[in-house]
């Protein structure tokens, strides 16, 4: 492959939902015709407090929930890709500002995710593949992802 295209680590964004094995074999493909090391990951929007009437209901214990499950479905997702991944990370925070983060601690130099393709309304207010694409350092790949229509 050219060396003006070729990457060496490439992290790929996950929803966690049906859509990420679409979105892994694509990203897992141009690795292997990179030789680039693969990441997976997963951001997790924060949930720290609830308040209920008068008294602060903590809410820590159902966010560890949700990192434990997300962990599990993400090693599952890494099992059963045909590309070793180098690593799992399962982030709590706003998810194009963790993967921003993700992609300089790990010199990463392509940021892969999935995008439904929205249009309209849903486009103007943002969508987390666009979030990633403004303001990150590296390469930014936006998955298209369609559902199968075909009423054939």
């Amino acid at each position: 492959m050219n060396e003006a295209i070729s990457y060496h680590h490439i992290i790929v964004g996950l929803d966690l939902s049906e859509d990420c094995p679409i979105i892994i074999q694509r990203a897992a493909g141009i690795a292997q015709a990179c030789g680039a090391k693969l990441t997976l990951a997963h951001v997790l929007e924060p949930i720290a407090f609830a308040y209920g009437g008068d008294m602060p209901v903590d809410l820590s214990g159902v966010q560890e929930q949700q990192v434990q499950k997300a962990t599990v479905e993400l090693a599952q997702l890494a099992k059963n890709t045909n590309y070793p991944i180098q690593q799992q990370h399962v982030l709590v925070g706003q998810p194009a500002a963790e993967l921003h983060y993700l992609a300089e601690q790990e010199d990463a130099d392509l940021i892969v995710v999935g995008s439904h393709g929205r249009k309209g309304f849903a486009l103007l207010l943002g969508s987390t593949p666009n979030s990633v694409l403004h303001g990150a350092t590296c390469d930014v790949l936006a998955v298209l992802v369609r559902k199968n229509t075909d009423s054939s």
